[in-house]
């Protein structure tokens, strides 16, 4: 059974920057194409950014330009820095592959 777990969250500051990361259990990390979503109080999980296993990656319009998805393929990690954190970029951060989620990270963005 494959295992994803986030880490990285935190409590900053506007402007601030975090990077968040999203370990992969298994020995098939390399082929898997890996999202990150995000989820605000009330509101629905939503799409933040993928990379593929050619290292290809796409950005929702909120974040792009602030956040950069990576992958180490030798750490079975994919990561997610986050710069230029706003406090609308406040919410729980997953990591996604296919219909498995991780259990997710607190980012929170206030003065």
């Amino acid at each position: 059974q494959v295992q994803l777990v986030e880490s990285g969250g935190g409590l900053v500051q506007p402007g601030e920057s975090l990077r968040l990361s999203c370990n992969v259990s298994g020995s098939m990390f390399s082929t898997y194409s890996i999202n990150w979503y995000r989820q605000a109080p009330g509101d629905q999980r939503t799409f933040i950014a993928y990379i593929t296993s050619a290292y290809n990656t796409h950005y929702a319009n909120s974040v792009k330009g602030r956040f950069t998805i990576s992958r180490d393929n030798a750490k079975n990690t994919v990561y997610l820095q986050m710069n230029g954190l706003k406090p609308e970029d406040t919410a729980v951060y997953y990591c996604n592959i296919k219909s498995l989620w991780g259990q997710g990270t607190q980012v929170t963005v206030s003065s």
